[in-house]
């Protein structure tokens, strides 16, 4: 069985509202593919995932709400935490993320990915930044998102 997690963090409904986007898409195709048996889907927020979450993960998908254009406070503990336990233990595996942002997002998505650049992981996914408001566009991208990650992992080919 292949592992999807999806890790975020959020105070306000936006940034979670993503996440269940993503981990509703995730669903959604599984069960189109009949899949249910080949990828186990896993939705936590930053401060109850760690390493051992990451470490059983094929892919990952992290979600974080822009505060002072950078990652959440909260987001940046999960990846200090993970960071040494799992360094050199997951290079290669795919990776996506999700910006609720209330400026531009660029600062978020920069700093997710100094340091995720540090864990040699493949970026698979174009970064989605809900600017302002969350429309129903970014929710079907979100879901998209989940849909074609876990779609991926359960034919083998992400």
């Amino acid at each position: 069985m292949k592992t999807l997690l999806v890790v975020y963090q959020s105070r306000s409904a936006k940034t979670a509202a993503m996440a269940e986007a993503v981990a509703r898409g995730a669903r959604r195709a599984l069960e189109q593919a009949e899949a249910l048996t080949e990828v186990e889907l896993v939705l936590k927020r930053a401060p109850e995932a760690g390493p051992e979450d990451v470490l059983a993960a094929d892919a990952l998908i992290l979600g974080t709400p822009e505060n002072f254009g950078y990652m959440s406070g909260l987001m940046k503990d999960f990846l200090e935490r993970v960071f040494y336990p799992c360094e050199g233990r997951i290079e290669g595996r795919p990776w996506a993320l999700f910006v609720g942002a209330g400026q531009d997002g660029r600062g978020a998505v920069s700093s997710v990915e100094r340091i995720v650049t540090g864990l040699r992981l493949r970026r698979r996914h174009e970064p989605i930044i809900a600017l302002g408001e969350l429309t129903p566009e970014i929710v079907g991208r979100c879901e998209e998102l989940g849909a074609t990650f876990a779609a991926g992992l359960a034919a083998g080919v992400l």
